[in-house]
């Protein structure tokens, strides 16, 4: 990438590390970024443009408590920026670890790109408790609306008291019941976000994404459970129960499993990020999670998808109950106070005015039974994408919604830990619950990746890199090739593989498709209906010893193509495919045949099939050598290579030659070795 010019790195400073605390700031065309002891305002065009930087150090004392306290000084002992939410038109809320002890202050932006303003408030700061963590590796999230700081993070230096806060603002501070393992069970927090619940602004829902410890006895055999949790954003708390604390609060389970063989599913535990994909209405984004294993057996991961319908009607569904002898989790299928537990108080559903209004039943309702039920399937009941065996793990998601000439596609671009980013997207079949997936790309940023933001914006321990979500050039130099990748981002525009813009003319641009059956024929006619005049189509000639073995290079460039073989015998011209059996292997980057004979002489034929499409790869004409041939000239070089004679110095002469060959690229030595000392 870096090659290509494709990728664009701001390479850090040598005394600060950890960028992954991002916030857009498209109106003044700007990314910022918190990192060890620094804050970063980069140009959104090219990062390495006009870089502006803040410098944010814990203060000495800080730093010497910090080692005393048994931290390490070097990796945890600095101020790790880890939230950075707008204030207000001209000013970002800012709170760093302050090497574990959180602080806060404001960060000064300007109204307009042209004021060029970009400094810390130096005369304000204040205790960054129950808003930022104090342990720089401790996940944790924040989102603030109108003033007011919604923060799922842990309250304490240990690193014991973990609780949903909402701070700043006008109200009186509010958090989650303190250490009750019904409510948070050594939470880790991956997102927050607000969600419109009906027209009302006073049904507005914050949605908390986490993973935590099971709750006692709660799905037995599996340490992690990952949660979608809700509250009400104008929760006041209660009267005389719950006072400052959260009255609205529920949690349910999300659920993303592979169904196998007898009922037993393969079951991806640890939630790692989520994404929310808008829609034309507000109230029903399409949520994108990403989940891993917890299992020591397997690694794998896979993303799932997940409707507002459907989340909703887990919440309004059964509480979970301990009940029966052995004090289990089972439905509660008792009588549920009215309003019902986690309704917003508002005149669309109850009249009520303020939480601290709710009769006292359905505040100790709300304190005993903070968890649904039945978990909230993905739609299809499956992953969309799942990876198992590989090396890396995925880590964090965005995804970017395409207009094609055939309507939106959503583009996924996924982090690893092994710092790769892949480019997939999903393809309906015949339902928007039957989908293919397409990995695009598959590319190597950093060593260790940490974040991706719409751009594309990547961030690690290393630095800042951005890159374009579109790199067409690397399709091929084809129509077909264009077309067959299938990235919504590039089209055929007659003579390359290019940006795909949807406001272009039609009469200037060619029609990318990602369904290829229904309109890819009409953009690359020309070279689908001639396969055999494709113009790249590779040919070589190469030699092979009959009762040896060889290999036939050919490997697609789509990832999703099959190869398939035929085979072109001398003075005929009729091609026939080639049949997979004990002595012919197809792999993945060619056709194996174990031991050749007379018979395998000939023209082979690599395809490429995709979508019923055939592509022409390579062309490898093959010419056996019979074993005699050469058994005769090994045997009369090696008895006679000390015949001085011309007669034996010409049989010599002419094996060498035949070793030789210019064209004799696949006749590889250890086949020779092998037949030196059988004959």
């Amino acid at each position: 990438m870096l090659e290509s010019s494709n990728l664009v790195t701001f390479t850090g400073l040598a005394n600060s590390s950890g960028y992954d605390t991002f916030l857009m700031d498209e109106e003044r065309g700007r990314l910022l970024v918190g990192a060890e002891d620094h804050v970063f305002s980069f140009d959104l065009v090219n990062i390495n443009r006009d870089v502006k930087q803040i410098a944010w150090p814990a203060t000495p004392s800080k730093r010497d408590e910090c080692k005393w306290a048994g931290k390490d000084l070097g990796k945890e002992c600095s101020n790790f920026v880890r939230v950075l939410q707008p204030y207000n038109q001209t000013h970002i809320y800012i709170c760093g670890t302050g090497a574990f002890h959180p602080i806060c202050s404001y960060l000064e932006i300007g109204k307009r790109a042209e004021d060029n303003i970009f400094r810390l408030d130096a005369n304000y700061f204040e205790n960054g408790r129950g808003k930022s963590p104090y342990d720089p590796k401790m996940q944790s999230s924040s989102l603030l609306i109108d003033e007011e700081l919604y923060s799922g993070t842990s309250a304490d230096f240990m690193g014991r008291d973990f609780a949903i806060f909402r701070t700043l603002g006008s109200h009186h501070p509010i958090r989650t019941e303190q250490h009750d393992s019904r409510w948070l069970n050594d939470p880790r927090f991956l997102g927050i976000h607000l969600i419109p619940e009906s027209d009302n602004p006073e049904d507005d829902k914050i949605f908390l994404f986490f993973k935590e410890n099971a709750m006692d006895g709660e799905y037995t055999g599996k340490a992690t459970i990952s949660r979608i949790g809700q509250l009400c954003k104008n929760d006041m708390g209660g009267h005389r129960s719950l006072v400052n604390k959260w009255t609205t609060f529920l949690k349910a389970k999300l659920t993303c499993s592979v169904p196998g063989l007898s009922g037993i599913d393969t079951h991806f535990d640890e939630l790692q990020d989520v994404f929310l994909m808008s829609a034309k209405d507000p109230k029903n984004p399409v949520i994108y999670a990403v989940f891993t294993t917890s299992s020591n057996i397997f690694r794998g991961s896979a993303i799932c998808m997940y409707s507002m319908a459907d989340i909703r009607r887990v919440f309004l569904g059964p509480y979970a109950h301990r009940d029966g002898p052995n004090y289990q989790w089972v439905p509660f299928q008792g009588r549920v106070p009215y309003p019902r537990p986690g309704t917003c108080p508002s005149k669309t559903f109850g009249g009520f005015d303020s939480t601290k209004d709710l009769p006292d039943d359905v505040i100790t309702f709300a304190r005993l039974h903070p968890a649904m039920y039945n978990p909230v399937q993905p739609m299809g009941g499956k992953p969309i994408v799942v990876r198992t065996n590989v090396e890396y793990q995925f880590t964090q998601l965005v995804v970017d919604r395409v207009e094609a000439e055939d309507g939106q596609y959503d583009v996924m671009f996924i982090g690893t830990d092994l710092g790769t980013v892949l480019k997939v997207v999903t393809i309906p079949r015949e339902s928007w619950h039957d989908l293919e997936e397409v990995v695009l790309e598959e590319m190597t940023v950093f060593r260790s990746c940490a974040f991706l933001l719409q751009q594309l914006y990547l961030g690690s321990d290393l630095g800042i890199s951005q890159m374009p979500l579109h790199r067409c050039e690397v399709y091929g130099k084809a129509c077909a090739e264009c077309c067959l990748a299938r990235d919504p981002y590039c089209a055929w525009d007659g003579t390359e593989c290019s940006r795909y813009f949807p406001t272009a003319p039609l009469v200037h641009r060619s029609i990318l498709v990602l369904n290829i059956t229904s309109l890819c024929v009409c953009v690359c006619v020309c070279v689908l209906d001639d396969l055999e005049g494709y113009s790249s189509v590779e040919e070589r000639s190469v030699y092979g010893v009959e009762n040896s073995s060889m290999f036939l290079e050919c490997s697609p460039k789509s990832q999703r193509a099959l190869i398939y073989w035929q085979l072109q015998k001398p003075n005929d011209e009729r091609k026939h495919e080639i049949v997979i059996d004990e002595r012919l292997s197809l792999t993945g980057q060619g056709l194996l045949i174990r031991s050749l004979t007379q018979a395998d002489s000939g023209v082979y034929h690599c395809h490429a099939v995709e979508h019923g499409f055939i592509q022409p790869l390579r062309r490898v004409n093959l010419q056996v050598i019979p074993s005699q041939r050469v058994g005769e000239l090994l045997l009369r070089a090696g008895a006679n290579d000390k015949d001085p004679s011309p007669k034996h110095k010409l049989w010599y002469r002419d094996f060498m030659s035949l070793l030789e060959h210019p064209d004799l690229n696949s006749l590889h030595s250890r086949t020779i070795c092998r037949l030196q000392p059988s004959r």
